[in-house]
């Protein structure tokens, strides 16, 4: 009897096990599908906190709804009566010690008008005149794969960058904008200039391809994102899902695979999904050259902070859902998201939630992730008080350390990946390298590169 192994159960693993469970069935195959998980929950970075009348997603929090929305698997799971979407709100960055809007006719910090880069109080006159060589200097020398911060440094100059466009997109790739590249980031922005001779003037002509969707861009779960890791463990009535199982060795065995768990137990395989981060991906393994392949790839790191107050979010600045930090002001957090203003069904009864985050882009994170739990939440309240001018003690408080568990899509990322899933091929035909660690990040991205994955094992079976 053939068997498929899937190691993490993360929501790239339950797609890959989804597919492959409903193929078992229609088909009546007897392949048994098994996937192990060294949690004691499924979910891996989707995992949902409620507590004191707050509901804190302490991984991911929404999906972009026009990804989700072309997929299937929000109706087979029969998740439409639970989907919520966020609030419209205005985002700030907390720049010169205050809260000063991000101008309103942008996109990730990039102006989509003359006039909106005119409005802008991130920017000096100097830096906005210098933004207008946009207009008349020419592509020559970038292609998508090199570096995006470069590549609009060079052509709306590094005052805009630095100030308005880099905090936003550093927080939304979790990056340097010098090390990630314009294909595995914004690819738009190439396009733009190369079509319209103007990168501001291409977001100008497709304004509502970016802005048109207003406030229901991102889509979450009511209840919680993990009610979707519960819709899924519910329909794979064909598997056997076994937690508190960490792999740690992977080795040949007579054409099949023989896979040691820190347990004690060894399941042997045909077929093996590696749907876990790639820095434990790479300990299975004993060989320096399939090691080696690993090597080049990089995570960062990322704590958030959850704080609940027992006052109403009606505190805060009207019509935003949060700010972004200044690399150059004060704070020690990177952002902060205004959760129950954003996300009406965090709070049951409209007081304040708010969401700080803290990562590894930031000097001041080496000091941080050494200190203890308090102090990190203190650490989260003295933000607070900076920037929004609250000093009361929170109801709730939720700390989620993802120390080197974040993946960063350096610049030679593609190549890398390939050069990875060429050598598995040849040493190790069958085992498949699945998740964020190496083909997106988001949880439409994840979800579509695991079913993917369980096709083209269904096709080897």
């Amino acid at each position: 009897m053939k068997t498929v192994l899937i190691i993490g159960g993360g929501v790239t693993g339950l797609a890959a096990l989804y597919e492959l469970n409903k193929w078992k069935k229609e088909c009546q195959s007897n392949v048994r599908l098994v996937l192990a998980e060294a949690a004691a929950k499924l979910g891996g970075k989707i995992r949902t906190v409620k507590e004191g009348g707050f509901v804190m997603e302490t991984g991911a929090d929404s999906m972009v709804t026009r990804k989700a929305h072309g997929m299937d698997f929000i109706k087979e799971l029969g998740l439409e009566g639970k989907l919520v979407y966020n609030a419209a709100g205005r985002s700030f960055i907390y720049s010169d010690g205050e809260l000063k809007l991000i101008p309103a006719d942008s996109v990730f910090g990039i102006p989509a008008s003359i006039e909106s880069l005119a409005k802008s109080t991130l920017v000096s006159a100097e830096g906005k005149v210098e933004a207008l060589k946009d207009f008349f200097t020419k592509n020559e020398n970038f292609t998508k794969n090199d570096s995006i911060g470069k590549f609009l440094e060079c052509f709306l100059g590094e005052e805009l960058v630095q100030k308005q466009i880099a905090p936003v997109l550093s927080g939304v790739y979790s990056g340097n904008l010098s090390d990630l590249t314009i294909a595995s980031t914004l690819p738009q922005v190439f396009d733009y200039k190369e079509k319209y001779g103007s990168i501001i003037k291409g977001f100008e002509e497709n304004k509502k391809t970016w802005q048109s969707s207003g406030e229901k861009k991102f889509l979450s779960l009511n209840g919680g994102l993990d009610a979707l890791i519960h819709a899924y463990e519910k329909t794979l009535d064909q598997t056997e899902i076994l937690k508190n199982m960490k792999a740690d060795k992977v080795e040949k065995a007579s054409g099949r695979y023989r896979v040691f768990f820190s347990n004690g137990e060894i399941i042997e395989a045909d077929q093996i999904v590696l749907s876990i981060p790639h820095n434990a991906a790479e300990t299975l393994f004993t060989e320096d050259s399939v090691k080696m392949e690993f090597a080049p790839l990089k995570n960062s790191s990322l704590i958030s902070v959850y704080l609940g107050f027992d006052i109403p979010d009606s505190r805060l600045p009207a019509d935003g859902t949060g700010f972004i930090a200044s690399n150059t002001d004060d704070l020690s957090c990177n952002a902060c998201t205004w959760t129950s203003r954003k996300w009406k069904h965090t709070s049951e009864s409209g007081n304040l939630l708010v969401r700080l985050f803290y990562k590894s882009s930031n000097p001041k994170f080496t000091a941080l992730k050494e200190i203890e739990r308090e102090k990190l939440i203190e650490t989260a309240l003295k933000d607070i008080k900076k920037s929004l001018g609250i000093t009361a003690k929170p109801l709730v408080s939720e700390v989620t350390d993802w120390t080197e568990n974040m993946p960063n899509y350096l610049i030679s990322h593609p190549k890398t990946v390939a050069a990875l899933e060429s050598r598995l091929a040849e040493d190790y035909p069958g085992i498949w390298l699945a998740g964020s660690s190496y083909y997106g990040v988001g949880i439409p991205d994840c979800i579509e590169n695991g079913a993917a994955t369980g096709k083209k094992i269904i096709e080897k079976l």
